[in-house]
């Protein structure tokens, strides 16, 4: 079992900028993989960014240039640094992960960029 708890998340005007943190507890050894999702509302939950445990990242291609994802294998987070935020950034933020074959979510954490 994995648990994934994510904060950060908040209010922030538009050009600005917020990091969301999830850290991970539980059987995390040998996770690989760990993605932020969004999902804004009535919309559905698409990949945001993404790391391997070697460090490879993987990004949208609408955050490209504005976020960066990072993590610390140690104490199992990962991180999301997002700058320039616009309002189409709005959504709940959703920290993933799988192991041995199951899909493990975090609660998720708001994001709110204002015009």
């Amino acid at each position: 079992q994995v648990q994934l708890v994510e904060s950060g998340g908040g209010l922030v005007q538009a050009g600005g900028s917020l990091s969301l943190s999830c850290t991970a507890s539980g059987n995390i050894f040998s996770i690989t993989i760990m993605r932020w999702y969004r999902q804004p509302p009535g919309k559905q939950r698409d990949l945001v960014a993404g790391i391997t445990s070697g460090g490879t990242t993987t990004y949208a291609d609408s955050v490209k240039g504005r976020f960066t994802i990072s993590r610390d294998n140690a104490k199992g987070t990962v991180n999301l640094q997002m700058n320039s935020l616009k309002p189409e950034d709005t959504a709940v933020y959703y920290c993933y992960t799988f192991k041995a074959g199951r899909d493990y979510w975090g609660q998720g954490t708001q994001v709110t960029v204002s015009s």
